[in-house]
């Protein structure tokens, strides 16, 4: 393996303390982790190693942190639709969930994933089909498969 030919100036060691200190994301503290200890004098091998991380990714962490310093450690945006349901959406559909149908015009007691669409576009203006409200809601599993039942009963079973 070729030896790595890069030059780290002596402010890279406090700056990756800092940015692990505030780094919520696993996955970037995991790199800036790794990168630190290769900064600090470890070998790409060794680290990689240690932290099971593998050697061609390491080792691209540390070009990207060499030419860009930490932003080269943050996920770059990824191709493909933005989600609908944004952190803000999905806690009011799940406020939603734990309110009763009956109060908006139901004839049900129990959600369907279909009225909660509709109720959930009637105020907030976003239009989601049942499955994105079914998925939404199986990610924290207060929904069952077919149906969505209030998040009380859910917790009871």
């Amino acid at each position: 393996m070729r030896t790595l030919k890069l030059h780290f100036p002596d402010e890279a060691l406090p700056t990756l303390d800092t940015f692990l200190k505030q780094t919520k994301e696993a996955r970037v503290f995991r790199r800036a982790q790794a990168v630190r200890d290769v900064v600090e004098g470890q070998r790409l091998q060794t680290v990689s190693d240690a932290l099971q991380f593998p050697y061609s990714a390491l080792r691209k962490w540390v070009h990207r942190f060499a030419n860009q310093g930490t932003l080269g450690l943050v996920d770059r945006p990824r191709p493909g639709r933005p989600p609908k349901l944004t952190g803000e959406l999905a806690k009011h559909l799940h406020r939603l969930v734990d309110q009763d149908p009956l109060e908006y015009g139901s004839i049900y007691s129990q959600w369907s994933c279909h009225a909660l669409a509709t109720v959930f576009a009637s105020q907030t203006g976003v239009q989601l089909g049942r499955e994105s409200v079914r998925c939404a809601l199986k990610k924290t599993r207060v929904a069952n498969l077919t149906g969505v039942t209030s998040l009380q009963a859910a917790r009871d079973r």
